[in-house]
């Protein structure tokens, strides 16, 4: 056993903390420590990180229910990372999927993902509401709850893109979209809808350039 102590934080006082699944053993998420948030994460026995966005301790599943409960957290052999192997009471990612990890960057595509195929698993998590999701709780909190959520989640595009962090600002875009698809599925909006008028404003613009070459 090693203390808090021996572990290395970066200049932030900030440690990588990769998230896995007790059973499955499946990467679910990669979110960062610090000193104060590991110690909650040891005393309360579930993850609790720090917000790289927010500035702010954030503990897993306060507002989703979805907590995540410590089995172990081992150190690499140069204590500047960990790996929290937990049990957890629903998925890990806020938009509503078992793991964060669902991008491929080599190999197949393990989902045929898309816009339209996020916005049917919204559809199907209204209709069905699933006890322990975050997008369950959205549309049980309703209207001013999604609302309060996109005006956050669009200041902190404005702060990452203002601070010229791209990683950062991609992250946060995808938080920003997420949530404005929730509002689409509440309000009834489908993403016909949307490409529908972006495509009316296409046509619109192209007339105008148009009309001006003919002056």
């Amino acid at each position: 056993m090693i203390n808090i102590e021996e572990l290395k934080f970066d200049e932030k006082g900030l440690i990588p903390a990769i998230v896995t699944d007790a059973e499955s053993k499946k990467v679910l998420t990669l979110a960062y420590m610090n000193k104060e948030s590991l110690e909650i994460s040891l005393r309360e026995k579930k993850t609790c990180f720090w917000s790289r966005s927010r500035r702010e301790l954030w503990r897993k599943g306060e507002t989703s229910g979805n907590y995540q409960h410590i089995v172990s957290i081992t150190a690499d052999c140069d204590r500047d990372a960990l790996v929290v192997m937990v049990n957890k009471d629903g998925p890990a990612c806020h938009l509503g999927t078992d793991s964060c990890f669902n991008y491929p960057v080599m190999g197949e595509l393990p989902l045929d993902f898309s816009v339209k195929s996020l916005y049917k698993m919204l559809e199907g998590r209204k209709a069905e509401m699933p006890e322990g999701s975050y997008t369950t709780y959205l549309f049980e909190k309703g209207m001013d709850k999604i609302l309060k959520k996109i005006g956050e989640e669009s200041t902190e595009v404005i702060i990452a893109a203002k601070a010229g962090d791209k990683e950062e600002t991609v992250y946060e875009i995808a938080d920003l979209m997420y949530h404005v698809m929730v509002l689409m599925v509440e309000m009834g909006i489908s993403v016909d809808d949307v490409m529908g008028e972006l495509e009316s404003r296409h046509i619109i613009d192209h007339k105008v350039k148009q009309e001006k070459m003919t002056k």
